[in-house]
């Protein structure tokens, strides 16, 4: 069973499909280390092996994609499971089937990626940035482009602000292409329109 030690790393011992395809486990101790972002294994437990013996593999965690449950796989392997991890599947065996949900739940949280929410501090601070950056302290603006009538037509899809020393011209405006065809006016959106930003993430080994 899985067991956390004084480093507060998870370990325990799992048979593990070296070689890929292979179908022979080998007994290996493994460590689950989230502060080095790694699972690293060793022949035994390190605390009964010479000093400074390296491991006998290493996975870094940013590369497991997932981690699943393998017996339709693998039916002929007691209490497997595998890990996706780039272009190779790790293929384990667990002691039983308690051992086995533990090990899949553990190196699932492990692997996970989190987005922070608008209210943590570094989202604020982020946010923070981009209004820095903003020129002249406006607000970025952004255009959506429309074909009407074999024109096209550029729209603010939010208004610019202007500063106070304005000489009073039109805030609602159209950029019109460099064309000197006729362009058509559109509707602005309301002052509340929103342009939301987020995170995108990719999970596992880029390859």
């Amino acid at each position: 069973m899985p067991y956390v030690d004084r480093q507060n790393r998870i370990c325990g011992f799992l048979d593990i499909e070296e070689n890929e395809n292979s179908g022979k486990f080998l007994r290996r101790y493994f460590i689950l280390d989230t502060r080095e972002d790694s699972l690293v294994w060793y022949m035994d437990n390190p605390q009964n092996l010479p000093s400074g013996s390296p491991p006998v593999g290493v996975i870094k965690l940013t590369y497991i994609s997932k981690v699943s449950d393998a017996t339709k796989l693998r039916p002929k392997a007691e209490f497997c499971f595998v890990m996706n991890a780039g272009m190779r599947k790790y293929f384990l065996q667990a002691n039983d089937q308690q051992d086995l949900v533990e090990w899949v739940n553990v190196l699932n949280k492990a692997t996970k990626i989190t987005v922070p929410k608008q209210s943590d501090p570094l989202c604020q601070m982020d946010n923070a940035n981009r209004q820095a950056e903003s020129p002249g302290g406006k607000k970025q603006v952004s255009y959506r482009t429309e074909i009407v009538g074999g024109v096209p037509i550029i729209t603010p899809t939010q208004k610019e602000e202007i500063s106070e020393c304005s000489d009073g011209a039109d805030r609602n405006y159209l950029k019109r292409s460099q064309s000197h065809l006729p362009y058509f006016t559109a509707k602005h959106p309301p002052d509340n329109a929103i342009i939301k930003a987020g995170y995108c993430v990719k999970q596992g080994a880029v390859v």
